[in-house]
């Protein structure tokens, strides 16, 4: 190749590269940019509620009765339905998650561990309005029968199924966590006697705890973001849950449920956006934790 050709090669290289960085950068730029305008439409469209409501008796009120006379739009219920269901859905899907994630990292032979994680990915493109569905049907007359309920529609039902929407995000995270670990880590161990188990419990885990921990905390804010199975499974009652087994009804649902019959620009529509907001804020949280974890290492 002459060095005209050449010269006129790399110039156009550098050109393309220039390009690419430019869009990703601009992409990034518009990411957080609708972020920050998704947050200004709730806060403007949910801050006129706060004119005649406190945000103490918003946020601690027992009562959600939008339409009754007066209206009384406390949140308390809503917010600890959303909290149980969440609790629920950690406890089963973090063990399983862990185990899972284990079990294809370092125990799976390594030509199948693809495979499996494909499958255990492939839970995440289900429609939830499909899983809920099939847990209306199959995991409610379960969940009655084995416990002995008047009814099935619980926080339980709720946290069982999604815990099971929460696993792909859960084991995904945690697996790529466990490979991240450097091989001389397990090779150290196994060379000072340790046993398989005992190298994966006390050097491999500890190691890529941050992982863990980010996965956990992303799982956590795919549950507490769900809409239609939580709808479908937990009965959809604004009251105060008390254990796994009353019904209750989440922020989430709330907003699915009672947006369409809200009239535009009255204190039931803006409480809704108010709501979000508060959805929002704990989501926003819980990822910006998961992110700290994540990162914590690069610190």
């Amino acid at each position: 190749m002459k060095s005209s050709q050449l010269t006129t090669h790399n110039s156009r290289l550098k050109l393309s590269e220039f390009i690419i960085e430019k869009l990703i950068l601009w992409s990034g730029i518009a990411s957080i940019i609708f972020v920050i305008l998704i947050f200004v439409f709730l806060l403007k469209e949910g801050a006129s509620l706060f004119r005649t409501e406190s945000t103490i008796h918003f946020i601690s009120g027992k009562f959600w009765y939008p339409i009754s006379t007066p209206p009384r739009f406390g949140i308390l219920a809503l917010l600890m339905g959303s909290l149980w269901v969440t609790l629920g859905a950690v406890l089963i899907s973090v063990p399983l998650g862990l185990g899972s994630a284990i079990f294809i990292g370092e125990i799976l032979p390594r030509g199948l561990r693809d495979y499996f994680k494909s499958g255990v990915e492939l839970l995440a493109a289900i429609p939830s309005v499909v899983l809920g569905f099939v847990g209306l049907v199959t995991l409610v007359p379960f969940v009655k029968y084995l416990f002995n309920l008047r009814s099935g529609l619980t926080v339980l039902s709720g946290s069982i199924m999604l815990a099971f929407m929460a696993m792909p995000t859960i084991v995904s995270i945690i697996e790529d966590a466990l490979n991240a670990v450097p091989k001389n880590y397990r090779e150290g161990s196994l060379a000072l006697g340790a046993t398989r188990w005992q190298t994966i419990y006390r050097v491999v885990i500890p190691a890529a705890s941050p992982g863990i921990l980010a996965g956990v905390m992303l799982g956590v804010g795919r549950v507490i973001g769900e809409t239609m199975a939580v709808m479908m499974l937990t009965g959809n009652a604004a009251i105060l849950p008390k254990s796994f087994f009353d019904p209750a009804r989440t922020m989430t649902a709330t907003i699915a449920a009672e947006m369409g019959e809200a009239v535009q620009g009255s204190s039931h529509y803006s409480a809704l956006f108010a709501i979000g907001i508060v959805l929002f804020l704990i989501t926003f949280l819980v990822n910006l934790v998961a992110d700290f974890f994540l990162h914590r290492r690069k610190l």
